[in-house]
């Protein structure tokens, strides 16, 4: 395979590419994978014998709805709800399926479930050369766990096709109608708009999913292309108040971003007062308590990291589990017990920075911040 060409490079662009991709064997299957952005390809992109993976791409965000849909948009855009949870691509090679990661790795524990909960068969026997692009979402997500009400456990929601070489997504309603024909799980429509219908409708649509504590939304053009999001208040609260209960792994990178986004849809929502005073409490909170219980449990001799369960087949929790010491993670259980036939394992991802930070601190290390 003439890999260069098939990615759209010459040969001395991918000559510069060549010593930042990694070497990855899954059940006996040789691939490399390009783990972070670089200009020419993006992150995530994997590379087979004979296919190539493209990378999904990174996203752009607005700021403001009322500017920043006509700079981006000609004429029509689509709505769809923006979901938390975890990218996952999962495409079939050689017979085989495949979840990737957003980095490029091939996670075994979505591998496994992706194949329990979806037919996927038929779906890649129709459309054998794209990529099935999704979220995976739930309390019992082994990367980003987030509470949704009809969700119990973990579960996938399809919001992209792209073809696999080319990385080019297909038309919107193309891809809804794939996924309706195979019963595969989507995230929800929201409506199609011309311009100056979205900048009127979409702040009440952003309302509604603010009420229930939803992320926000993914705009695009209905063929498929410049997709733009946009979160709610509360999910940028939530990342604060995560990121602040690991301060010194997560808070200070965090912390810019989201305040911005906060203060930008403050000024277009056209607050002022009690309102702006009420958004601002809601912030100072997400950050300070969480930072607070964090360095009291420390203090109380516990130590901090990300938790999250995970439920499904004892063999697929031992391939994840081996996953994560394979990428250099160290993970505690907190229990390990069977229902049903199942295994549902806690464990957490240990943070070393922010505990040993937080015990140097209060032991009186003098710092200058």
């Amino acid at each position: 395979m003439d890999v260069p060409s098939r990615l759209g490079l010459t040969v001395e662009e991918f000559a510069s590419l060549e010593d930042h991709l990694k070497r990855r064997t899954y059940e006996g299957t040789s691939y490399r994978f390009l783990p972070d952005y670089r200009s020419s390809l993006e992150k995530g992109t994997v590379i087979f014998e004979d296919t190539i993976i493209r990378g999904f791409p990174k996203i752009p965000r607005t700021l403001v709805l009322e500017t920043g849909i006509p700079r981006h948009f000609d004429e029509r855009l689509v709505a769809e709800e923006k979901l938390n949870g975890y990218n996952v691509r999962i495409a079939r090679v050689e017979g085989d399926m495949f979840a990737f990661t957003r980095s490029g790795l091939i996670c075994p524990f979505t591998t496994y479930v992706v194949e329990q909960m979806l037919e996927l068969d038929a779906f890649f026997d129709d459309h054998p050369a794209v990529i099935l692009c999704g979220e995976m979402i739930g309390p019992e997500n082994p990367y980003t766990a987030h509470h949704y009400p009809e969700v119990a456990s973990l579960a996938f929601r399809a919001f992209d096709i792209r073809d696999r070489s080319s990385g080019e997504p297909y038309p919107v309603k193309e891809r809804r109608g794939w996924c309706d024909d195979h019963d595969i799980p989507q995230t929800a429509y929201l409506g199609e708009f011309d311009l100056d219908t979205a900048t009127d409708r979409l702040p009440s649509i952003i309302d509604e999913l603010e009420r229930e504590q939803r992320e926000g939304v993914v705009l695009r053009d209905p063929d498929g292309s410049s997709p733009l999001k946009y979160t709610t208040s509360s999910a940028n609260q939530g990342d604060l108040a995560f990121a602040y209960s690991l301060p010194f792994d997560y808070g200070q990178a965090f912390t810019f971003r989201r305040l911005i986004r906060e203060a930008f849809q403050s000024h277009e929502w056209d607050e002022e007062g009690d309102e702006r005073r009420e958004r601002a409490q809601a912030l100072g909170e997400a950050i300070l308590l969480s930072m607070t219980d964090t360095i009291e449990t420390v203090d109380d001799g516990e130590r901090v990291g990300e938790q999250h369960t995970v439920r499904s087949d004892p063999e697929a929790i031992d391939r994840l589990l081996d996953h994560f010491v394979e990428q250099g993670l160290t993970i505690d259980i907190e229990s390990d017990r069977h229902e049903n036939g199942q295994r549902v394992v806690t464990f957490t991802k240990r943070v070393q920075r922010t505990n040993d930070k937080i015990d140097a601190y209060l032991d009186g290390t003098i710092v200058d911040i």
